[in-house]
C-alpha cells in the first residue's frame, strides 16, 4: 500500500506560500478543502499563519447565468491584468453533481492564455452542491492566493440561481455578466443578484450583437434608475464589452478600480470586509455544528428517525430542530 507523505508542519506550508512556490499553494488550498481533523487542525494554524499577508489584494467576484460567457470574460480580463502588471489568481468553482460530488472541471480548458502562462493561477474546484456558487473553502483559498502573492483574485461563480449572491460576501466588487437579446432583457433583473451588483455588464457586444447590446444596456440602466442605488457613494453602472474580442475590458477595469477607490473615501470598504469577516466565522459554526451531528454516533442514530417523523408528518419541524439541538446540548 502507497502512503500518501506526512504534512508539513504549517509554518512550513506559510513559508512555501508566502514564496509564491506554486506547488505548495496547491497543497495548501488541499490541505484546506480536506474534512479530515487532523488536516483541519493544521489547516487552521496556516491559516492564522499567514492572516497578516492577506487582505492587500482586489477581491472581485463574477457570476451570470451558463452560457454568458465568464470563462472567456475572465480570460480576457486577466491576460488583460497581466499586461498590466498584475498577477492574478482564479478561483473557478465547476459545477458538480449533488449525488456523486463529482464535476467536470473544464473552466480551466475554457482559460487557454491564462492557464499557461506563469503568473497567474487557477484552481477549479467543484462546488458539490454548497449553496451560493462557490466551494465550501473558496475564502480560505482566497487568502492563501493573496499570501502567496496574487494581487487580483476573481471568483467566478457556477451561474445557477439567486443563491449566487452569496460570492458578494466574500468580494470587494460583485461583477454580474448579462447577454443582449435574449427575451425581455427585464426578465433578468432579479432583486437577489441585480440589487447587490456593484457593476452590470453586457458581454458579446460584438458584431451584430452590438446593436442588441446597447439596447439592452439602457434597459438595465432605465430599471437601475427605478430601484435606486444602493450605497451613498455608488451608483452600478452597466457596461457593455466583448469577451472575446477584448473590446471594452479595460474600461470594465478601470470600474472595478473606481469602485473600489470610492469606497475606501467613504469608509465603506473596511467596513465590507470587516463585517464580512464576521459572517465568515458564524458560517463556518454552522458548519461545525453539522460536522459535530455526523460525528457523534448516538445522535447518528437518532437523527434517521426524526427526520422520518419529520418527513411522515407525524413530528413538527420545529420541535425535531429542537429535539437535535438538545441531543447537542444546546
Amino acid at each position: 500500500m502507497i502512503h500518501a507523505p506526512p504534512l508539513p508542519p504549517a509554518d512550513e506550508l506559510a513559508r512555501g506560500v508566502r514564496s509564491g512556490h506554486r506547488a505548495t499553494l496547491a497543497r495548501a488550498i488541499t490541505l484546506i478543502e480536506s474534512r479530515k481533523p487532523a488536516h483541519r487542525a493544521i489547516a487552521e494554524q496556516l491559516l492564522q499563519e499567514i492572516l497578516p499577508d492577506t487582505g492587500k489584494g482586489a477581491r472581485v467576484g463574477i457570476t451570470g447565468v451558463p452560457g454568458v460567457g465568464k470563462s472567456t470574460t475572465i480570460d480576457a480580463l486577466g491576460t488583460y491584468l497581466l499586461e498590466q502588471g498584475h498577477r492574478v489568481a482564479v478561483l473557478a468553482v465547476d459545477p458538480s453533481s449533488s449525488r456523486t460530488g463529482g464535476s467536470i472541471l473544464g473552466d480551466k480548458t475554457r482559460m487557454a492564455r491564462l492557464s499557461m502562462d506563469r503568473r497567474a493561477f487557477v484552481r477549479p474546484s467543484p462546488a458539490a452542491g454548497t449553496l451560493g456558487g462557490v466551494a465550501a473553502r473558496t475564502r480560505e483559498t482566497l487568502l492563501l492566493c493573496e499570501a502567496a502573492g496574487y494581487d487580483v483574485v476573481l471568483v467566478e461563480t457556477v451561474g445557477v440561481g439567486q443563491s449566487e449572491t452569496a460570492v458578494a460576501d466574500m468580494t470587494d466588487t460583485f461583477l454580474v455578466l448579462m447577454l443582449p437579446g435574449a427575451g425581455d432583457e427585464l426578465q433578468g433583473i432579479k432583486k437577489g443578484i441585480i440589487e447587490i451588483a456593484d457593476i452590470v455588464a453586457i458581454n458579446k457586444a460584438d458584431g451584430a450583437n452590438l446593436p442588441r447590446a446597447k439596447a439592452a444596456a439602457a434597459e438595465y440602466r432605465a430599471a437601475l434608475h427605478v430601484l435606486g442605488a444602493r450605497e451613498p457613494h455608488w451608483s452600478t453602472p452597466v457596461l457593455t464589452y466583448s469577451g472575446l474580442t477584448g473590446a471594452g475590458i479595460g474600461e470594465l477595469w478601470a470600474q472595478v478600480l473606481l469602485h473600489g477607490e470610492r469606497g475606501r473615501a467613504a469608509g465603506a470598504f473596511a467596513a465590507k470586509r470587516s463585517a464580512q469577516q464576521v459572517k465568515w466565522m458564524w458560517t463556518l459554526f454552522d458548519d461545525r455544528l453539522r460536522d459535530r451531528i455526523r460525528g457523534d454516533a448516538s445522535l447518528r442514530a437518532d437523527v434517521p428517525a426524526i427526520e422520518r417523523a419529520v418527513a411522515e408528518g407525524t413530528l413538527a419541524p420545529t420541535l425535531g430542530a429542537s429535539k437535535i439541538a438538545v441531543r447537542l446540548g444546546l
